[in-house]
């Protein structure tokens, strides 16, 4: 099964072993736990380092918060994709330290646009929801041109906001994009639908696990995917919402 989710691939589901599934096989229900359980992960790290910034009013006591969470988050989650059985106890902490990023990250952009996090988060989870309820009633189709379409359009994405990276080290940003103007709020606005619709490919791996009999901790896996893409959606939906706010 293809999915733009690095997390997610169609080899996820390769190489068990009868071993594997004698603790239990994989369940819907079972994922929809594990992510309750990463959301709480995330929540209260999160929770810590906004009060601190709060508490201080200064951004640089969060920074080290946020830079440490992003660096550890992205060794987790490599560690993660190579090392699925250890997902029980990676995924978690990957919350966590996400968890660190999103508070700092959160916090400072709440305080240069009051309730914009407010709105942020409550269209993340209307967003979840809603895609959810039309992946279920067969609104949307998860077909292979869709699936095709939507990994190389992320794709895109990712090559994009890597070479801005990589151009930001020498000074020279990509013009546009990351402005308040039509053109960047445009582009914000296609990358959040791009992240939204990976969403649906989510689901359905997560279908595909359950209906498979994959291993039980491929639950935890499936929930850590899942994450990935609430996070990237949340980010860019701030990152939206202040350019709207900015104008």
């Amino acid at each position: 099964m293809r999915t733009a989710n690095p997390a997610l691939t169609n080899k996820a589901f390769q190489g068990f072993t009868v071993a594997d599934t004698k603790s239990g096989t994989m369940t819907i229900q079972g994922t929809v736990n594990k992510t309750a359980i990463m959301l709480v992960c995330l929540y209260i790290p999160a929770l810590y380092v906004w009060k601190l910034f709060y508490s201080s009013g200064n951004p640089a006591v969060v920074t080290p918060w946020l830079i440490g969470g992003a660096i550890g988050g992205v060794i987790v989650a490599i560690a993660t994709i190579f090392k699925k059985e250890w997902s029980p106890i990676t995924a978690p902490i990957y919350a966590v330290l996400e968890g660190l990023v999103l508070g700092g990250l959160s916090a400072l952009f709440e305080s240069r646009f009051p309730g914009i996090v407010f709105q942020a988060v409550g269209l993340t989870f209307c967003t979840l929801f809603g895609l959810l309820a039309a992946y279920k009633s067969g609104m949307i189709k998860v077909t292979e041109n869709f699936k095709l379409g939507l990994v190389a359009a992320t794709g895109g994405i990712f090559m994009l906001y890597f070479l801005s990276f990589i151009l930001g080290m020498f000074g020279v940003g990509i013009p546009y994009i990351h402005e308040s103007g039509l053109i960047g709020i445009g582009f914000s606005l296609v990358v959040v639908v791009i992240a939204a619709l990976n969403l649906v490919l989510d689901f359905d791996f997560i279908e595909t696990g359950a209906e498979s009999g994959a291993p039980k901790y491929m639950e935890w896996y499936a929930a850590f995917g899942l994450m990935v893409t609430l996070i990237w959606l949340y980010i860019e939906i701030l990152r939206l919402l202040s350019k709207l706010r900015s104008r």
